[in-house]
């Protein structure tokens, strides 16, 4: 039963502010005043809001939620708790209510994380059956004075996407990521709608590292995310891989983000990439600025 005093309702797109500053005071809690929020707009863009997504309030305030993504076979849910509504049950009801919809939906695992230091929330994962599967960081470099232009590998050129490389830049995106842990490549379709035709998508933040007429990596930027620049996806092809390709994507994004104002850029990353892609971006100035662990519990 859901605790005395909350109502529950299903999220919709529009709870997204509300979402946010749930997350806000969370983490304000755990991570200082000061520490800017992670950004939930793109899960929210995506998740499952025809019966798997769940508002509580109280008073007609919102308190908590859980948003959901389903991937295939593969559930991801977004839970968190505002710390004026914590220890009243309400994680262990929203949790429970997202293994019932996930059960529901045929997912054979499903996946919730939490903020490291959340140490709280270690117990209830375990009660429930849940074990630790992933370390993620969030990754920043702050500029202290503008980013020097990189010079490419040899025989790779640095340009701007282009409308007709849309099909080549996706093939590519999907194939550098494909033994990234946890990584569904959208259909083409579902990737244009989602990320290339989105009105708050800046193609003009996004580059491809070209051989000839091939594309050996792709770097996607997004901007106004953690009050600077946010290096979305980079990707590079194994052919080309420990090259310096990657590298040069990153700071040739630096660069662009710096002569665009930006006081920093930030990233997220699996912290066991198979690629070594955190080194990289040590290598290149950025460090972890927050951590989040995911939990996994099989359903099958």
């Amino acid at each position: 039963m859901l605790p005395e005093g909350f109502r529950v309702r299903e999220a919709s797109p529009s709870d997204l502010d509300a979402a946010e500053d749930i997350v806000r005071a969370e983490e304000s809690l755990l991570r200082g005043a000061g520490a800017e929020p992670v950004d939930i707009a793109d899960f929210w863009r995506n998740a499952n809001f025809d019966g798997a997504s769940w508002m509580v309030e109280r008073g007609g305030m919102p308190v908590a939620f859980a948003a959901a993504i389903d991937r295939g076979d593969e559930t991801d849910y977004w839970v968190t708790v505002h710390p004026e509504a914590a220890g009243r049950g309400l994680s262990f009801w929203l949790l429970t209510e997202a293994e019932r919809h996930a059960r529901e939906a045929g997912s054979a695992v499903l996946r919730v994380g939490r903020v490291v230091e959340n140490l709280a929330a270690v117990t209830l994962f375990r009660e429930l059956g849940y074990r630790e599967a992933r370390h993620y960081f969030q990754m920043r470099i702050d500029f202290e004075h503008a980013p020097t232009a990189p010079s490419p590998p040899a025989g790779i050129e640095l340009t701007p996407f282009r409308r007709d490389d849309a099909s080549a830049f996706h093939e590519t995106l999907n194939e550098a990521f494909a033994e990234e842990w946890g990584w569904h490549g959208m259909p083409f379709e579902e990737w244009r709608e989602r990320r290339l035709d989105t009105p708050d998508t800046d193609l003009s933040l996004w580059f491809v590292a070209r051989d000839g007429d091939a594309l050996a990596g792709v770097v996607r930027c997004e901007t106004r995310r953690d009050g600077g620049g946010w290096i979305g996806a980079l990707g590079v092809l194994k052919p080309w891989r420990r090259r310096g390709v990657g590298r040069a994507l990153l700071l040739h994004a630096f660069c662009e983000f710096g002569r665009r104002g930006a006081s920093h850029v930030g990233l997220g990353v699996d912290a066991e990439n198979p690629t070594g892609a955190t080194r990289l971006y040590e290598g290149a100035g950025m460090r972890v600025v927050k951590e989040d662990v995911v939990y996994e519990k099989e359903l099958r």
